[in-house]
């Protein structure tokens, strides 16, 4: 039995920024949806943090189905 380290190793690495990358995303969102409730709070208006927010979070869901399709498929 032999074991491909490069591959394990490019395997965790690209594992590891895929997941960073998805929780800052998600991360992006939760802020966006926070800004837009401090600006109700404030009598004002935060179209474009709840816009960046749903794209934030539509991205995550992309990112999730196509790791479904991928592990599926």
């Amino acid at each position: 039995m032999s074991i491909d380290w490069a591959a394990l190793g490019s395997v965790f690495g690209i594992s590891l920024v895929v997941t960073v990358a998805l929780v800052s995303l998600f991360t992006l969102g939760v802020v966006g949806l926070s800004r837009q409730e401090r600006a109700a709070a404030q009598g004002g208006s935060a179209a474009l943090a709840v816009t960046g927010a749903y794209a934030c979070f539509a991205a995550c869901t992309a990112a999730v189905a196509y790791g479904i399709y991928l592990i599926v498929a």
